[in-house]
C-alpha cells in the first residue's frame, strides 16, 4: 500500500517538473522555471478540514524554508546614497527574512581614520535599524587607504574593519546551511599592493584557501553552502585567472549553491557547473542606470531556500508596498486626490496666422487630511509655445486650494500640421508619515478661442475621413448647448462598415442628444423629461459604401428621424430637454469624462446643428451642400482644417478640434 502511495504522489501534477504550455494569456516572460515544482502531499483530516465537497486540493510539504536578502554596493555614488540603503531597509523589513548579507563597499573609505570612523558609524546605524541580523563583507572602498603616506595605517584600513565590522573572512551555519565571507582585496602577496586593477593583487592567499577548504569540509552535510565575496574574480580580464582554482574546490564540495558579488554596480548571472555566480548591482552607490530594466539599478536580491532548491528574485529599493499603510482612509483620500477636476480659468486667443497669447489658471485642491506637494509644469509638443514661469511648486496643508497662474505666448506666422495645443502637468506627491505617495499626472489642455479666416469653396468637395479608432472632431459644450426647445441635427455620411455600437454625432451622456448608426440601424436620441426619446428604425436600411443624409429634429412636441429625405420614424412627447456640459462628438459617442467612444469609420460631410425644426412631414430633398442662416449654430462643410481645427461657418465660429490623426480629404 505504501508503494503504491508513492507512485500516485509522483504522478500527481504538482509533482511534476514539466515545462509550462503557458498561461492561456499569451504572456511570454517568467514561463520558464529554474525549479522544479514544489513538492506536495495530499490532505487529510489533521490539516484540512471543510464540510463541503470539491476538487481535492494537496498541501505543500512542511519543509523547514527560509529567506535572506542580499545588499549590493553602497558607495562611489553622491553622499545621498544612504538615503537609498535606508530606504532598502525599510524594505526588507516589511519583508522580515532570516538575514541580510552584503558584498561590500559598505563605506566611501579610501580616507584617513577619521573619515573613515565617521562613515563606519553612519552605516552601522542605518543597518542596525533592520529586524534581523546582518553580516558584512569587505570592499575595496572599507580597506583602501588612498592618502598621504605618513598617514597610512599597516594593512591600510584591515585592522578598522575587522574591529568595527567582523573578520576578514568567516563563516556560520543556519538551518543547515553554511554561509561564507570571503576577502578578495588581500593585495598583492610580494608587494602588498591593495588593488583590483592588476591580477598579481587578486590572488587568494594560501592561508585563506585553506581555511576555505576546510570550512567546505565541515559542511559537508550542509543542504547548501552559500558565498559572498566582493569581487567577481570568475570575470577574468584585470582578475586574472586566479579563481579557476576555487571554483574547482567549490565544485568538489558538492553542496555549494550560489556565489554573490558586488563591485561593477550592474547585475550579471553567470551559473557555472551548477553553481549560481550572481553580481549585484547597487543600494546607494554609484548607478549609471545605463538600462535599469537590464539590471543598472538600485535593487536587492531576495533568495527563498529549500532543501532541494533556491529561488533568486531583484527587488529595486523602494518598490516594497507597506500594507498597513494603506488605510481605506488612505486609499479613499489619494483617490480623491487623483479624481478631482482641477479647475481651469481663463483662455489663449489664437489668430488666423497661429500667433497666441493670454493667460490662464489651474486650481488644485487638497481634499485630503494630509499636507500635499504640487508642482505645476506647462508644456506642449510645439516648441513655438513660450510659459512664464515655466515651472511651479506648492505644498498645499490638508483641505488647502492652490490657484496658480501661467502666461503664454506664441507667434506667427504658422498654424501648420505641427501645431499642437499647450497644457498645464500639475504632479502630486500625497504626503504619508514617513512615505511619499506619487499621484498620476493630471493633464489639463489650456482653453483656447481661435480665430479662424473663412476659406475659399473648394472645386472638389472635400470629407472628413475617420478610420473608426481613436478618430474624431469635438465641437465646445458652450457652442454645442442649444436653449430647450427644438433643434435639428443632421450631416451627410458613408460608412465603411458598422458596429455593435456607432456613435455619429453625440452629445448623448445621461442627458442631451445624438445620432447613432450601430449595426447600420439609424437612430436618434434626445433626452426629454426623465428619459431619451428614441426614434429609430426596425431594421439595418443603412448600407456601406453609400452616401446617406441622415436628420434628427425635435419640434418640442415630436422626435423625427429622415433617412435620405424619407421620414423612418417619430414619436411625440413634450418636456424639457436636459442638457450637459460635455461637448459633441462627430464620428464617435461621448462618454462621462467628455472623452470619444464608439467610433464611427468611413466620411462624414455637412454637418449641421440648428435651434430650429428644419423638417416636417413625409419627405423632403435634402441639398448636398448647406449655407448658413439665422437658425444655423454649427455648419462644417470641411472644406479646409486650420491647424487642427474644422473651419465653423456659423456666426457662432464654433470650430471644432480634431482629434486622433483625422484628416480632411
Amino acid at each position: 500500500m505504501a508503494r503504491l502511495l508513492l507512485i500516485v504522489l509522483l504522478m500527481t501534477p504538482a509533482a511534476t517538473a514539466q515545462e509550462p504550455a503557458g498561461d492561456n494569456i499569451g504572456h511570454r516572460r517568467h514561463l520558464h522555471r529554474h525549479n522544479q515544482p514544489h513538492a506536495t502531499t495530499p490532505a487529510d483530516a489533521a490539516r484540512f478540514v471543510t464540510d463541503r465537497n470539491g476538487r481535492a486540493l494537496h498541501l505543500p510539504v512542511e519543509d523547514d524554508a527560509f529567506t535572506f536578502a542580499v545588499f549590493g554596493d553602497r558607495t562611489g555614488g553622491p553622499a545621498s546614497g544612504v538615503a537609498v540603503l535606508a530606504d532598502a531597509v525599510r524594505d526588507v523589513n516589511l519583508l522580515e527574512p532570516d538575514l541580510v548579507m552584503t558584498v561590500g563597499d559598505l563605506i566611501q573609505g579610501y580616507d584617513r581614520e577619521g573619515p573613515w570612523l565617521k562613515q563606519m558609524r553612519e552605516f552601522r546605524r542605518i543597518m542596525d535599524q533592520l529586524l534581523c541580523p546582518w553580516f558584512p563583507v569587505a570592499g575595496n572602498h572599507d580597506v583602501y587607504y588612498r592618502g598621504p603616506e605618513m598617514f597610512r595605517p599597516k594593512g591600510e584600513h584591515e585592522s578598522n574593519y575587522e574591529m568595527h565590522f567582523g573578520p576578514l573572512w568567516y563563516a556560520f551555519e543556519h538551518k543547515n546551511c553554511w554561509f561564507i565571507v570571503l576577502y578578495t582585496d588581500e593585495g598583492n602577496p610580494e608587494t602588498g599592493e591593495k588593488t583590483f586593477r592588476k591580477p598579481d593583487a587578486q590572488k587568494m592567499s594560501q592561508r585563506q584557501f585553506d581555511w576555505l577548504r576546510e570550512t567546505l569540509a565541515s559542511a559537508v552535510d550542509a543542504d547548501h553552502v552559500f558565498l559572498f565575496v566582493h569581487h567577481p574574480r570568475w570575470l577574468g580580464r584585470n582578475y586574472g585567472e586566479d579563481w579557476n582554482r576555487v571554483h574547482d574546490l567549490l565544485v568538489q564540495a558538492g553542496n555549494v549553491t550560489a556565489v554573490f558579488a558586488g563591485h561593477i554596480h550592474r547585475m550579471r548571472s553567470d551559473a557555472r557547473d551548477g553553481i549560481e555566480y550572481v553580481t549585484l548591482a547597487t543600494v546607494g552607490g554609484h548607478q549609471p542606470g545605463i538600462v535599469p530594466s537590464a539590471g543598472f539599478l538600485h535593487h536587492f536580491e531576495l533568495v527563498t531556500v529549500r532543501r532541494q532548491q533556491i529561488a533568486l528574485a531583484s527587488i529595486p529599493v523602494g518598490q516594497v508596498m507597506d500594507v498597513r499603510e494603506i488605510t481605506g482612509a488612505m486609499m479613499e483620500e489619494t483617490v480623491a486626490l487623483a479624481q478631482q477636476q482641477p479647475g481651469i480659468g481663463g483662455h489663449l486667443q489664437l489668430n488666423a496666422d497661429g500667433a497666441a497669447a493670454g493667460t490662464v489658471t489651474l486650481t488644485l485642491r487638497n481634499p485630503t487630511r494630509r499636507p500635499v506637494e504640487a508642482t505645476l509644469v506647462p508644456t506642449s509638443a510645439d516648441s513655438r509655445w513660450r510659459f512664464a514661469p515655466d515651472h511651479q511648486h506648492q505644498t498645499l496643508a490638508a483641505g488647502a486650494t492652490w490657484t496658480a497662474e501661467v502666461q503664454v505666448l506664441r507667434a506667427g506666422p504658422s498654424l501648420d500640421q505641427a501645431f499642437r495645443i499647450p497644457e498645464l502637468v500639475a504632479s502630486m506627491e500625497y504626503l504619508a508619515e514617513g512615505a511619499r505617495y506619487p499621484i498620476p499626472d493630471l493633464r489639463v489642455e489650456m482653453p483656447m478661442r481661435p480665430t479662424l479666416g473663412p476659406v475659399p469653396r473648394p472645386a472638389v468637395e472635400r470629407v472628413l475621413a475617420l478610420n473608426g479608432r481613436g478618430q474624431a472632431a469635438r465641437v465646445a459644450s458652450e457652442v454645442a448647448s442649444l436653449p430647450d426647445g427644438p433643434l435639428t441635427l443632421e450631416c451627410w455620411f458613408r460608412a465603411e462598415r458598422f458596429g455593435r455600437r456607432v456613435g455619429l454625432l453625440s452629445k448623448a451622456e445621461s442627458s442631451e442628444y445624438g445620432i447613432f448608426v450601430s449595426n447600420g440601424v439609424p437612430n436618434f436620441s434626445i433626452f426629454i423629461g426623465q428619459s431619451y426619446l428614441e426614434v429609430a428604425s426596425e431594421s439595418p436600411v443603412l448600407k456601406t459604401g453609400t452616401w446617406h443624409h441622415i436628420a434628427g429634429v425635435y419640434d418640442g412636441s415630436a422626435a423625427r428621424l429622415y433617412v435620405d429625405g424619407r421620414l423612418i420614424a417619430t414619436e411625440a412627447r413634450g418636456g424639457t430637454r436636459r442638457t450637459n456640459g460635455h461637448p459633441l462628438m462627430i464620428g464617435a459617442d461621448v462618454d462621462g469624462q467628455g472623452a470619444p467612444v464608439s467610433f464611427f469609420q468611413g466620411e462624414i460631410d455637412a454637418v449641421r446643428l440648428s435651434h430650429v425644426a428644419r423638417y416636417r412631414g413625409e419627405a423632403f430633398t435634402p441639398q448636398r451642400r448647406f449655407e448658413p442662416d439665422a437658425g444655423t449654430d454649427l455648419l462644417l462643410n470641411m472644406d479646409s482644417v486650420q491647424g487642427i481645427w474644422l473651419f465653423d461657418e456659423s456666426s457662432r465660429a464654433g470650430h471644432p478640434r480634431l482629434i486622433g490623426t483625422a484628416t480632411v480629404r
